[in-house]
């Protein structure tokens, strides 16, 4: 190539970069939205607030909390919510996936809506964006609005989308990864799970074990304002101001809505829906709800997703628990990246005497193979300083015969992010252990202490390390080896259970490349 040509090929590279600097400063001064906020709450208006209020005021300055960790059970808490409320839903998610049980719960949304419920949905753009039809279509009706977090002004070309993220690939980067549905400014499930089938045990595939918290109480104010932050922030656009409105999607979605209800699995979860939903009862699980006046909401504001210097609000808040620890620290994080300084502080942490153990996906049970590749280079570190590591084992058992019949067998895999201090004072969120988290997304969760609500996160985290469900790792002369049980015999394996060669490759490869702070 000679000289011109360089100069030619530079020349156009620097054009594209001020086109794409132009495009996105005009995308940026669109019209926002009016600014909304939560609507009040009442003694009596609605349901949920005839229901909520007598044991809000029973329980005069308590937040009322009960751990959602059936699947099944998390999708009817969501469902039994919408369908009783009478005032506002406003849902907050990384995705919801347009799959069987997104679609039951569009409906479910789209119903409360039909009776005059203002319903909010805000998404990160990075799983909605080229999937517009279902937002589209939803944010024609009256009640509903639908905006986008961070979104891309490419949407429905891929090579533009592309493009878009190589020019802004930084901020392109930063996704809101938080989880939120509250209904009526009374009722909030937060946690780990997005919408979609393979968080309620209806995937073909693979299911998560994840974890919610179903919450009632002044608790209902903070996830409000936090979700008016976000809605109201620059981050933030309405899908109509990226396309045009399209009205006539709105009566293909609703029949395609009720096709999907009257499939055979459609049929399954909605008779789950009908089974829990009792007359004149607030219905949050099989678990018992727990009064606490010690329990509130964290979060990043979404001010973290803006080009500026990397802070970690959420972080700042929960790492003082973490260093408080005096006697044990359960941590459950599906994608567990520690880094040398965390690695640093749970061997500190075991120096002071402080039992500490991890729970995260092994390889063949994670759902992102390149996260394990990078996690893999400190478990060496992490062993030699005494931390007890658990790998989630791939083919732990179902023992649902009508949702393995509707859906077949699958694998395993970890979703849960929450850890346990001392006993004492918990977390349950979205927030996983990984610099993605630390950095680039922002995240929310609730902080609680309760000795009963505790003990069930605590027995969640035994459970799930029994040696049926999870191998331990230890070091063997300097060498990893993986212990469990299997047909009731115990075993020790010395390499990577259950996955396949594609995967240990993946894995291998990701741990040596530079890229640790975007997983």
């Amino acid at each position: 190539m000679n000289t011109m040509q360089i100069l030619a090929v530079l020349l156009t590279a620097g054009l594209a970069v001020i086109a794409g600097i132009y495009a996105w400063g005009r995308y940026g001064r669109r019209p926002r939205g009016a600014e909304s906020s939560v609507l009040p709450t009442a003694d009596d208006a609605t349901m949920l607030d005839r229901l909520g209020n007598p044991l809000v005021v029973q329980h005069a300055g308590e937040n009322g909390l009960s751990l959602l960790s059936g699947n099944v059970e998390a999708f009817v808490a969501r469902a039994l919510s919408s369908r009783s409320a009478g005032r506002s839903l406003d849902l907050q998610y990384y995705y919801w996936k347009n799959d069987l049980t997104g679609r039951l719960l569009t409906r479910e949304v789209l119903a409360a809506a039909d009776r005059g419920v203002r319903v909010r949905l805000l998404l990160d753009d990075i799983n909605a964006g080229l999937h517009d039809r279902m937002c589209l279509a939803l944010d024609a009706h009256p009640n509903i609005e639908v905006r986008l977090f961070n979104p891309s002004r490419a949407r429905t070309d891929r090579f533009r989308r592309g493009v878009e993220m190589v020019l802004r690939a930084f901020s392109a980067t930063r996704r809101m990864h938080n989880k939120a549905w509250i209904a009526d400014g009374r009722v909030v499930i937060t946690g780990g799970r997005n919408i979609g089938d393979a968080y309620f045990d209806a995937a073909d595939d693979s299911n998560f074990h994840d974890l919610d918290v179903w919450m009632l109480g002044p608790i209902a104010e903070e996830a409000g304002a936090i979700f008016d932050r976000y809605w109201n922030s620059q981050v933030v656009l309405p899908i109509r101001a990226l396309r045009t409105p399209r009205a006539h999607y709105l009566p293909s979605l609703r029949r395609k809505l009720e096709k999907r209800a009257l499939s055979q699995a459609g049929l399954y979860y909605l008779a789950e829906i009908e089974k829990a939903q009792v007359a004149d009862s607030l219905w949050h699980g099989s678990r018992s709800l727990h009064w606490t006046r010690h329990a509130r909401i964290v979060a990043d504001p979404p001010e973290k997703a803006h080009l500026q210097k990397r802070q970690n609000w959420l972080m700042r808040e929960l790492m003082p628990v973490l260093h408080g620890a005096r006697k044990e620290v359960r941590i459950i994080s599906p994608y567990f990246i520690p880094g040398s300084n965390g690695t640093g502080e749970l061997a500190r942490l075991v120096d002071a005497k402080v039992d500490v153990s991890v729970l995260t996906n092994s390889l063949a049970a994670t759902d992102v193979a390149a996260v394990h590749g990078a996690y893999a280079n400190y478990r060496k570190a992490l062993l030699r300083s005494g931390v007890a590591l658990y790998e989630l084992k791939a083919d732990t058992v179902n023992d649902d015969q009508q949702r393995m019949s509707l859906f077949g067998s699958r694998i395993a895999s970890l979703h849960t992010k929450a850890f346990v201090v001392d006993g004492a004072i918990g977390f349950v969120g979205s927030m996983n252990f990984d610099p993605r988290s630390a950095s680039l997304n922002t995240e929310m969760g609730v902080l609680f202490e309760h000795v009963d609500l505790l003990s069930e996160v605590r027995a969640i985290f035994d459970e799930e390390t029994a040696p049926h469900n999870s191998f331990r790792l230890s070091l063997d002369k300097g060498r990893l080896r993986w212990h469990d049980e299997y047909n009731g015999n115990t075993r020790t394996l010395k390499r990577e259970p259950e996955a396949g060669f594609l995967r240990r490759l993946t894995a291998g490869v990701i741990g040596i490349l530079p890229i640790e702070s975007q997983l």
